[in-house]
């Protein structure tokens, strides 16, 4: 009986060990070009003149900041959102890790 435990409390932890890693090779790094902008608006508000609407959203509805990849017209959720305040409203390049669709920011360039 304590055998048969044994072996199945370690083909568990054997089975947690192989997800994690799985799950942790799932993040992709690499880089995205698109408009700093929130995520309500996502599309809507890729352009300049968008800028304080979306600001408005983040500061006063709880809102995200996001970049809009115009290449594969999807949005991601910022992190930290305090790097992505001042890019706000300007097309950007962003190297970073993508989980889901989280993008973990390690740094902004402006793209023209």
């Amino acid at each position: 009986m304590s055998k048969r435990f044994l072996m199945c409390a370690v083909a568990v932890l054997f089975a947690a060990s192989v997800a994690f890693t799985a799950q942790k090779d799932a993040a992709k790094t690499g880089t995205w070009s698109g408009w700093i902008t929130d995520a309500m608006c996502g599309a809507k508000g890729a352009n300049a003149g968008h800028a304080s609407c979306a600001a408005k959203c983040v500061k006063e509805l709880g809102g995200k900041f996001a970049l809009y990849d115009t290449d594969a017209k999807k949005s991601y959720i910022l992190d930290p959102q305090e790097k992505a305040a001042e890019n706000l409203g300007h097309p950007v390049t962003i190297t970073g890790t993508l989980e889901g669709d989280t993008l973990h920011v390690t740094s902004i360039s402006a793209s023209h």
